[in-house]
């Protein structure tokens, strides 16, 4: 049995027009839901042995806020197959974590965070800016992830846990 957290980035900012997708910064909202989140995690024991992101600015800075509230330890990886990905080239890139980590955090893009968690458990969920999936995979090894493998635990909205409005 593995486990493994979805999360999508905060909400970014679109005031400068002039920037690519890919350079998109947070903006306040976003700054302010990502450490909630993180606090989150931590009281609900919600502890990823590894931590992969999109290097993407907003997802970037969405994995370093959320890690740090949550006191994650670790280093993050940012995998530039993350950014802009379908629902199996995330499952790939998952497939690649460490044997003996026991659960995982992918922290991307919509529509790829839906997507990977229906590709994973069979389940359609909306995943606001900065909701966290919390999924069970039936599986021993990371390299077993399919399709089906999972059963969604929880999602987790900061709008629906008390944050924002």
């Amino acid at each position: 049995m593995k486990r493994l957290y979805v999360l999508r980035h905060a909400k970014s900012s679109w005031d400068d027009s002039s920037l690519a997708d890919f350079e998109r910064p947070l903006n306040d909202r976003g700054k302010e839901a990502a450490p909630f989140m993180g606090r989150v995690m931590r009281e609900r024991g919600l502890m990823p042995d590894v931590v992969l992101s999109s290097p993407a600015k907003r997802a970037k800075k969405t994995a370093k806020l959320v890690m740090k509230s949550a006191g994650f330890a670790g280093e993050i990886e940012f995998d530039d197959n993350i950014y802009e990905a379908s629902p199996q080239t995330l499952a790939k890139v998952l497939s690649g974590v460490d044997g003996k980590a026991d659960s995982a955090m992918i922290i991307g893009h919509n529509p790829g965070m839906e997507g990977v968690i229906r590709f994973l458990t069979g389940e359609s969920e909306p995943m606001a800016t900065a909701s966290l999936a919390v999924i069970d995979l039936d599986i021993d090894n990371w390299s077993d992830i399919g399709h089906e493998t999972g059963k969604l635990v929880e999602v987790l909205r900061p709008k629906e846990i008390g944050h924002l409005t």
